[in-house]
């Protein structure tokens, strides 16, 4: 993200002056933002000082009927709708990068205020975004690219702004949480959660990007550059989905006192020497029973934030749906038309810090690895020693007999991500180990 100069910071348009919007996408989202603010027009315009205007809506078939739109103020030319005069602020929802990042480009280099919804376009192009908006003297805006209605953005930008943060772990992927939350209280399998999750409409026809954890990698972005002043783009994210959890691993998980969740996971790390750097990752975690984030059901997200004066701070609520990113994206237009009313400039990003990104392989983690082993004298010998040679000491061993075989979980104590990736290799190749079923990340 950007800290090249702020070359300018408009005066205000004044007090009972209006707002006029281009709303770019007329999805659920864009649909709820705009039957919202009008349907609230009266109490938008005390809020921010004058009346908040739509005067266009950029759609990708203008003759669709579209009830309660005036035909007017639909056109198929977003390019067109963002360079016009009597814009000054563009409501961007309509997803993917590639287009919409030309469209808010255009918007910001032409001195509009920007609110976007855009988590992947955010990921990707931050820095871009951000140093155009502080050329042009604007305001960026996306409190909505990451748990929707929790106002996580904001509290990393503002709230937080005087503290240092140590860590940012969250759920933030609804449909995930959804099917291992299924699995978990249901005992359902991996693949009729999912089917659940389809049928009630949390998961899209193509879940790629949810399962495979793709969607929170951008979140995790997003939230890692906010909370340590370093740019993190999404392909900083070491990322892993839920598509590999069975009904076996959440049973085991619940046995052992946890619950099974797809964090995301962003902290800074410091070596032996005192050096700093920063990683964001994503993948199943076990999360301990007593911990909040193992109490976050459904579709709910949730944002556990450590600080070192705040403390442990968490943010719960719906992250995902129509009405709760409406109500993100309309406080962001409250925000940002404000400052086009009255003058001045929202907090802009700052990188100062520019810590290095971490390898995955010196983050310290917690592994628990269920294997499946012969049943006879030695076993447990000749794995403790793969352990004991990478330095690994073991927290918990726990067995269960089977039919000349037995079941073996293993709960490590913290150790680098690279000893531990190598301790797991060489379990494959033992005679004594039949199977290493799972092999899953503990949340400390």
């Amino acid at each position: 993200m950007s800290t090249a100069p702020q070359t300018s910071i408009r005066s205000g348009k004044g007090p009972g002056e209006a707002v006029g919007i281009a709303l770019l996408g007329f999805g659920t989202v864009g649909a709820e933002v705009f039957r919202l603010l009008n349907e609230n027009a009266d109490a938008f315009a005390h809020r921010i000082g004058g009346p908040a205007e739509v005067r266009g809506v950029a759609v990708h078939n203008k003759n669709k009927l579209r009830p309660g739109v005036p035909a007017e103020l639909l056109t198929d030319d977003a390019e067109a709708l963002v360079r016009r005069d009597d814009i000054d602020l563009v409501v961007e929802v309509i997803g993917g990068i590639d287009y919409p990042r030309h469209l808010l480009l255009t918007a910001l280099n032409a001195g509009k205020s920007v609110v976007t919804a855009n988590k992947a376009l955010v990921a990707a192009h931050a820095d871009e975004l951000a140093e155009s908006a502080d050329r042009a003297g604007v305001d960026l805006y996306f409190e909505a690219a990451v748990a929707a209605a929790i106002p996580v953005v904001g509290m990393l930008r503002r709230s937080l702004a005087g503290d240092q943060i140590r860590r940012i772990s969250g759920i933030v992927n609804g449909t995930t949480n959804f099917i291992l939350d299924a699995m978990e209280t249901t005992g359902a399998s991996y693949e009729d959660a999912l089917a659940e999750a389809t049928r009630l409409g949390y998961a899209e026809a193509d879940p790629t990007a949810d399962v495979e954890g793709h969607d929170a990698a951008s979140k995790a972005a997003i939230l890692a550059s906010l909370g340590f002043y370093t740019r993190v783009t999404f392909d900083d994210v070491h990322c892993e989905g839920i598509s590999q959890i069975t009904a076996d691993d959440i049973k085991a998980a619940n046995k052992a006192g946890y619950s099974i969740k797809l964090l995301a996971i962003c902290e800074v790390l410091i070596d032996e020497s005192g050096k700093k750097s920063v990683n964001a990752r994503v993948h199943p975690t076990l999360v301990p029973k007593d911990h909040p984030l193992a109490s976050v059901s459904k579709s709910y997200n949730a944002i556990f934030v450590e600080a070192e004066a705040a403390g442990s701070l968490m943010f719960y609520g719906n992250g995902a749906g129509g009405n709760p990113t409406a109500s993100a994206v309309l406080g962001d237009v409250v925000g940002a038309s404000r400052n086009i009313v009255h003058g001045g400039r929202a907090p802009g990003e700052n990188t100062y810090a520019h810590l290095p990104i971490a390898d995955f392989g010196e983050v310290l983690t917690c592994y628990h690895i269920d294997m499946e082993v012969a049943d006879r004298a030695g076993v447990l010998a000749a794995i403790s020693e793969v352990f004991a040679q990478r330095g690994v000491s073991l927290r918990t061993v726990r067995q269960e007999n089977g039919n000349g075989t037995a079941r073996l979980i293993v709960v490590t104590h913290s150790a680098r991500e690279a000893a531990l990736e190598e301790i797991v290799a060489k379990l494959g190749d033992l005679d004594e180990v039949k199977a290493v079923h799972s092999v899953i990340r503990l949340h400390s």
